[in-house]
């Protein structure tokens, strides 16, 4: 599965207790050859060291064991790593595993075994690529496309795909009189672009996301006319023609263009609502501060730097940045994923999050936020 396919049901039912051992694997990946071809035998390794842990753990029963080590090694027989990203997550416990490939980097291997699968790498890469809807169009076609950073799949609700109703009456076929620019005059065409913005409307009602639609210049104009809606909520419109037939991937081509715009467009407004927040003292700075802050629940908006990893050591309630290979000693636990567990703490209290270019905050430690409320820290 892909961060597409990361629903808020999805999530909840991932984070939902399970009969120890649930065993979650973090692997990174590599999209292209040479480094691909490392990944398999990376993957086997790890599933390798799990069955080890796994073993020599004396609350595991050796049937459970067998049970989780063949959920493992189905999982293993199931990766298709040519379709690899950055990141393969694989979840397995008694009776069910799960793959995930994710479009962010981890900060290495890892492997955890507990009653609960750990998904905070899983709700990071989904945070990164904000999700998105796109609308591609004609007068006869409409197609809906939900969007995760650079994956794109065509979705099939609220009546999506659409076409027109061909047995209207001729009399709707007959050209209007009248000065239309749009060149949409016939009104079966006209009927089938309210039917496609009413469509659209109850998308965007039960799950609102940024908005691309893409079509004819004519057909936007048209569609922006006769839509009282959703049609009006876009934020960005491509206008190009025929991609109601059109694969996935060229789709996305086409759209790429405006959404990296729009991806810009927010980096920059929340570099400026984090200056507004300074000026009126709501503003946290830096790795300890901003994860306090997330724990706490005090986050509305988080904002990190897309590159940004640190290991930390986490002592009396705060965090030391520490060399990656660091171990957990009596001055405290060592975190190496502690930007996503982050990340997974704001979203959890309903924070914005938003990733950044690589040095937009080097002057705030690279991560930043502003708050809900203040209070003094002791």
């Amino acid at each position: 599965m892909r961060t597409n396919d990361l629903t808020n049901t999805v999530l909840a039912e991932l984070r939902e207790p399970r009969s120890y051992p649930a065993v979650t694997l973090v692997v990174p990946t590599h999209r292209t050859r040479p480094d691909r071809d490392q990944d398999p035998v990376r993957l086997r390794n790890v599933i390798a060291e799990a069955s080890r842990r796994l073993s020599e753990d004396s609350g595991v029963p050796e049937r459970v064991r067998q049970d989780v080590v063949g959920q493992l090694e189905q999982a293993e027989a199931e990766t298709d790593l040519v379709y690899a990203l950055d990141t393969l997550v694989v979840f397995a416990a008694p009776g069910e595993h799960q793959l995930w490939y994710l479009p962010r980097p981890a900060s290495g291997e890892r492997i955890t075994i507990s009653d609960t699968f750990l998904t905070r790498n899983l709700v990071a890469a989904k945070a990164q690529s904000r999700p998105y809807w796109v609308l591609t169009f004609s007068e006869e076609r409409a197609r809906l496309w939900s969007g995760s950073g650079e994956q794109l799949v065509e979705e099939r609700r609220e009546g999506f795909p659409i076409e027109q109703d061909k047995e209207l009456p001729e009399r709707q076929r007959i050209p209007r009189t009248g000065d239309y620019p749009s060149g949409y005059r016939d009104e079966a065409a006209l009927q089938h672009l309210r039917a496609v913005d009413a469509d659209l409307f109850k998308v965007l009602e039960n799950e609102p996301r940024p908005l691309l639609v893409a079509g004819l210049p004519q057909g936007i104009s048209a569609l922006e006319d006769v839509g009282t809606h959703a049609a009006r909520k876009a934020l960005a419109y491509v206008p190009k023609g025929g991609l109601t037939d059109a694969s996935a991937s060229v789709v996305y081509e086409a759209i790429a263009p405006a959404r990296e715009k729009l991806v810009r467009a927010r980096a920059e407004g929340a570099v400026e609502r984090l200056g507004n927040a300074r000026g009126r003292k709501e503003f946290v700075a830096g790795l300890d501060e901003v994860w306090n802050a997330a724990q706490e629940g005090r986050l509305a908006l988080l904002v990190v730097e897309e590159p940004y990893r640190q290991t930390a050591r986490l002592t009396s309630g705060h965090l030391t940045p520490v060399p990656d290979d660091a171990a957990d000693d009596d001055s405290g636990e060592v975190r190496d994923d502690i930007v996503d567990e982050t990340v997974e703490a704001a979203l959890s209290t309903e924070a914005e999050v938003v990733f950044v270019p690589d040095g937009a905050l080097a002057e705030h430690g690279r991560i930043a936020g502003a708050v809900r409320y203040t209070w003094a820290r002791t």
